[in-house]
C-alpha cells in the first residue's frame, strides 16, 4: 500500500474567470491531487491569469526547484531567438560551422551533416547520452567532446534518439555564437518577461552551462516562460520575445518519442489530452509544463525530483491530472 506523506497544504486560491464570465473551481480537483504523493506544486493560468495554485508537503510555486529535462525546452527558446537575431543562420545550418575545433580525429563523416534543427528535435543520430549513458558522460572531462563522440546509431534525421547530450551541444553553440553564456542569454532575452528566473544552473567543465538539466526555476518562473509560447512570443508588456514563426515551428511534430508515441516538435512534446492538443515540457521525476492552446490555458506541475514519473506511471496520473483541469475550464468556457 502507498503511504502518503504528512502535506502541510497550501490553500488552492481561486480566482474569477473574467474571459468567461465564470469562476473555475479547481479546488476539489487540486484537492484529490494530494494521493499524487510525488507531486509538489500545481499552477493554472487561463489568459495569463493564475486561476489555481497550490502547494504540497510544505512546498511553494515560489520556491526555486529544478525543473531536469523541461530545461531542454528553455535551451530550444534560446536557439529560436538566436536564430531571430542572426547568430544562427536557421534550423538548417551545421553544427560544424560552431563546434568543429571539438569534432574527434577520426570523426564519423556523417557528423558533418548533423544540423541545429536535428539536435533540437533529438535526430542527431549519435548514442544518447540519457538513461543509462548518463552518467558516465558527465563525468567526462569534455561534455562536448563526450557528445560528439558518440557513434551514430541512426543517419541524421533519422528516428528520435533522445539525449542530454544533443541540448548541451545547443548550449555550447548558444555560448559560440552569443559570446556570452547561456544564462547571460537567457536573462537578456527573458529581460522583459516578468517572473522570468534561472536560478541555479550546472556547467561542465569548460564552464558551459549543461543544455537540458540541473536548472533550477520556480514554477512561478516557469509559467512566465509557458506564457511566452501561448501568447506566441510575446512578454507580458507586449514586446517581442520569441517570432510567432518560432513558436509555430517549435510546435510542429517532426519525430516521436518509442516510448510514449508522442510527437516532438523543439524541444516540446505533442499529444491529445482530454480531448485537446496539448504541447508539453517533461523533466524526469514529473516537472510538466502543459500549453493548451485551444483554451488559452497554461499548466505547470512539479514533482520530487528524486523519483521517476513514466516507470511508475506517475507521469501518465499528470496527464489525467491535467484532463480533469481541462474539463473544468472546458465546461465553464462552454457556459460563457
Amino acid at each position: 500500500m502507498t503511504l502518503i506523506r504528512p502535506a502541510l497544504l497550501a490553500a488552492a486560491f481561486l480566482f474569477p474567470l473574467s474571459a468567461f464570465g465564470q469562476e473555475v473551481d479547481l479546488a476539489p480537483i487540486l484537492e484529490d491531487a494530494e494521493t499524487l504523493e510525488p507531486l509538489e506544486t500545481v499552477l493554472v493560468a487561463v489568459d495569463g491569469e493564475v486561476i489555481a495554485e497550490r502547494g504540497y508537503a510544505g512546498n511553494s510555486v515560489d520556491d526555486p526547484t529544478n525543473i531536469k529535462s523541461a530545461s531542454k525546452t528553455v535551451v530550444s527558446a534560446l536557439v529560436g531567438i538566436a536564430i531571430d537575431t542572426g547568430l544562427i543562420e536557421g534550423v538548417d545550418q551545421k553544427i560544424a560551422d560552431f563546434l568543429s575545433d571539438d569534432f574527434p580525429e577520426d570523426a564519423d563523416p556523417r557528423l558533418n551533416d548533423v544540423t541545429v534543427g536535428n539536435l533540437l528535435s533529438m535526430q542527431a543520430g549519435l548514442a544518447p547520452t540519457s538513461g543509462p549513458n548518463y552518467g558516465r558522460w558527465v563525468a567526462s572531462r569534455n561534455w562536448v567532446r563526450a557528445a560528439l563522440d558518440q557513434p551514430f546509431e541512426t543517419d541524421p534525421g533519422g528516428r528520435m534518439l533522445y539525449s542530454t547530450g544533443s541540448t548541451h551541444l545547443l548550449s555550447a553553440i548558444l555560448t559560440k555564437a552569443g559570446g556570452e553564456s547561456s544564462l547571460a542569454l537567457a536573462r537578456e532575452w527573458f529581460g522583459s518577461v516578468d517572473d522570468f528566473g534561472i536560478g541555479g544552473w550546472e556547467r561542465d567543465p569548460q564552464g558551459i552551462y549543461l543544455g537540458g538539466n540541473q536548472m533550477a526555476m520556480s514554477p512561478r518562473s516557469l509559467l512566465a516562460f509557458g506564457e511566452v509560447y501561448r501568447t506566441g512570443g510575446l512578454a507580458p508588456d507586449g514586446s517581442r520575445v520569441l517570432s510567432a514563426d518560432w513558436v509555430e515551428q517549435s510546435w510542429t511534430a517532426r519525430t516521436s518519442s518509442r516510448f510514449t508515441g508522442d510527437g516532438y516538435g523543439y524541444g516540446w512534446f505533442l499529444r491529445e489530452i482530454g480531448g485537446e492538443d496539448v504541447r508539453y515540457a517533461w523533466g524526469y521525476g514529473g516537472q510538466m509544463l502543459y500549453i493548451v492552446p485551444s483554451l488559452d490555458l497554461t499548466v505547470v506541475m512539479t514533482s520530487d525530483e528524486n523519483s521517476p514519473s513514466a516507470g511508475n506511471g506517475h507521469r501518465d496520473a499528470l496527464h489525467a491530472l491535467l484532463g480533469e483541469i481541462i474539463e473544468a475550464v472546458r465546461g465553464e468556457e462552454q457556459k460563457g
